[in-house]
C-alpha cells in the first residue's frame, strides 16, 4: 500500500537500487516513472510530503479543496505521472520516500568525492545517499544506496535587496503563489507584484483571479529585449500563447505593466503599506525624477531563481554561467553531468520552466537505462532550452541595482548585516569575493546559508557567480554525523 503522504517512508531495501532520483518536482517525477517503465528499480526521495515539488502544490487536506487544479498550469499532465508514480509504487518498481532531505552523496568505494582530484576518477560502481528524514525532533538518518543518481533539486528565488523589504507583508513572487496553491490564502488584499522574470505574470494573474487587487506588476527588464531572441521564441508557438494568456488575465483585472521600473523601497510601520517605484536605466539604476508611491498592503517580489546545485558541487560536478547571472550544472546530451554516474534534470542545468523539466527528467530516464530517447524528447529539449536563454537573457539583472540601496539596508536578514557594512568590507578592507565579506560580516553565516543574501553580497563584493559549495546540503543533526562509519566522513 503506498506511504502516507504525512509520514516519511521506511528506508529502501539494502540492496542498491539501480537509480535514486533525488527531488520530486516535475524533472524528478518524469525521470523516476519513465525509468521504472524502462524496467528499472528506481528510489525517488524527495524533501516534500507529496509529489509536484514546488511548481505542483497541493493544498492541506483539511483544506477541502473541490478543484486544485484551477490554481496550476499544465495540472493534467502532472496528475498523469502522479498516477504512474502510485502505480509503479504499488508493483515494488519505484520506492517513494517523502520527507527526505538527502544531505550529501558519496561513492561507496570511498569517501571522497569522484572527480574531485584530477577529473580521471574511474566512475562509482554504487553511491550512498544520505538523508534526514521526518520532522524533528523524530527525524531519523536514513542511506539508499544506488548504481546511479539523477538530481532534480530545482531552485529557489533569488532576492535583490531594497529598503524596506524585512518589514511583514513582503513576501517573495514564489512564496506568494505558494501561499495560494498551497495554502489557499492571499499574502493581502492590495498586493503589487514586482522583480523580474516571465513567473511575475503568472503570479499576479492568480492573485487577482483569486479575489486580490493587483494595482500593477512592476517588471525591471524591458520586454524589447526579447527581440534579439526572435527564432527562439517564433519555435516555441505555446510559450507566445500562454504569455498571451497572462497578458489577457492581467488586462481583464486591470492590471497595469510597468516595464523598465522597480521597487526601490518599501514603508510602512508594523507592515507594508506602499511602496516607492522608478524607473530605471539601461543599467537598472534608479532615474532621478521617476520616483512615485503605490498604495498596498503587500509586496510579491522576485527576480528570477537560482538553481540548488550544493547535492551536485559537492561531488565535483562541472559548472558554467548562465545567461541570466547564476550557475548551472554543465551537461551533456543526454543529461549527463561531469562526474560518471550523475544525472541532473530540471533546474540545475538552467532555469527553464515545468515542461523543459519534465522532458529533461524523461531523457535522463532513457539514458540511464541505455535506451534510446524518441526524437521529440531531444528536438523537445533543444527547443525548450532555446527559449529559456532567451528568458534568461532578458531579465538577467543589470549591475546598477545596487543603486537603491542605501548603507543602512539589511541585505543579510539572518545576521541583520547592512549594506554599508558590505561595502566596507569591499571597499576599505579589501574583501574581493563573497567568502571574505562573509568573514568580516557574517552576512551568508545565518540559517539559510546566504540562500537569500548570496546574490547580492557577491553583486556588493564585485564577484562574479560562483558555484555554491558545501558539505552539508541541508541541516543535519549531529547524532547523525556521528553515527557515520569511519569511511563516509
Amino acid at each position: 500500500m503506498p506511504n502516507s503522504p504525512s509520514e516519511p517512508a521506511p528506508a529502501a531495501a539494502a540492496d542498491p537500487v539501480d537509480l535514486a532520483v533525488v527531488g520530486g518536482g516535475p524533472a524528478g517525477l518524469a525521470a523516476a516513472v519513465t525509468a521504472a517503465r524502462l524496467g528499472l528499480r528506481v528510489a525517488l526521495l524527495d524533501a516534500g510530503d507529496r509529489p509536484g515539488g514546488q511548481f505542483y502544490r497541493h493544498p492541506a487536506p483539511g483544506l477541502g479543496a473541490a478543484r486544485p487544479e484551477a490554481l496550476h498550469h499544465g495540472w493534467a499532465e502532472f496528475a498523469t505521472r502522479e498516477a504512474a508514480l502510485r502505480a509503479h509504487e504499488s508493483a515494488g518498481r519505484i520506492t517513494y520516500l517523502p520527507l527526505h532531505h538527502v544531505w550529501t552523496i558519496v561513492p561507496r568505494e570511498a569517501g571522497r568525492a569522484a572527480g574531485a582530484d584530477s577529473g580521471h576518477a574511474a566512475p562509482a560502481t554504487e553511491w550512498i545517499l544520505h538523508a534526514v528524514a521526518g520532522h524533528a525532533p523524530e527525524e531519523r538518518a536514513v542511506t539508499v544506496t544506488a548504481r546511479a543518481v539523477l538530481i532534480a533539486t530545482g531552485a529557489f528565488e533569488r532576492q535583490l535587496p531594497f529598503p524596506g523589504w524585512t518589514l511583514p507583508g513582503v513576501v517573495g513572487a514564489g512564496g506568494a503563489q505558494a501561499m495560494l496553491k498551497g495554502g489557499l490564502v492571499l499574502p493581502g488584499e492590495r498586493v503589487v507584484v514586482a522583480g523580474s522574470g516571465p513567473l511575475l505574470l503568472a503570479v499576479a494573474g492568480s492573485l487577482a483571479a483569486a479575489g486580490a487587487t493587483v494595482p500593477a506588476v512592476v517588471e525591471a527588464a524591458a520586454y524589447t529585449a526579447y527581440a534579439s531572441r526572435l527564432p527562439a521564441l517564433l519555435r516555441n508557438p505555446g510559450k507566445l500563447v500562454e504569455g498571451a494568456g497572462y497578458g489577457g488575465a492581467l488586462a481583464r483585472h486591470h492590471v497595469r505593466l510597468l516595464t523598465r521600473h522597480a521597487v526601490t523601497e518599501a514603508h510602512g510601520t508594523d507592515r507594508v503599506e506602499a511602496v516607492t517605484v522608478a524607473r530605471l536605466d539601461r543599467d537598472w539604476r534608479p532615474l532621478p525624477g521617476t520616483a512615485r508611491r503605490i498604495p498596498c498592503d503587500a509586496l510579491a517580489v522576485g527576480h528570477g531563481l537560482v538553481p540548488q546545485l550544493e547535492l551536485a558541487t559537492g561531488l565535483g560536478c562541472a559548472t558554467r554561467p548562465s545567461p541570466d547571472g547564476t550557475v548551472a550544472l554543465v551537461l551533456d546530451a543526454e543529461q549527463r553531468t561531469s562526474v560518471p554516474g550523475i544525472w541532473s534534470a530540471g533546474e540545475t542545468g538552467g532555469i527553464g520552466g515545468a515542461q523543459l523539466a519534465m522532458t529533461e527528467g524523461e531523457l535522463a530516464a532513457h539514458s540511464v537505462a541505455g535506451a534510446l530517447p524518441p526524437a521529440r524528447l531531444t528536438r523537445g529539449r533543444a527547443r525548450l532550452r532555446a527559449f529559456a536563454d532567451a528568458m534568461a537573457a532578458a531579465h538577467r539583472p543589470g549591475a546598477g541595482w545596487t543603486g537603491w540601496l542605501r548603507d543602512d539596508a539589511v541585505v543579510c536578514r539572518c545576521e541583520e548585516v547592512p549594506a554599508g557594512r558590505i561595502r566596507e568590507a569591499a571597499g576599505d578592507l579589501g574583501a574581493r569575493d563573497a567568502r571574505t565579506v562573509k568573514l568580516l560580516t557574517r552576512a551568508g553565516m545565518g540559517w539559510c546559508q546566504g540562500r537569500m543574501c548570496g546574490p547580492a553580497v557577491a553583486a556588493l563584493a564585485g564577484e562574479e557567480p560562483a558555484p555554491d559549495r558545501r558539505p552539508l546540503s541541508c541541516p543535519v543533526p549531529l547524532r547523525h554525523l556521528a553515527e557515520l562509519p569511519p569511511t563516509t566522513h
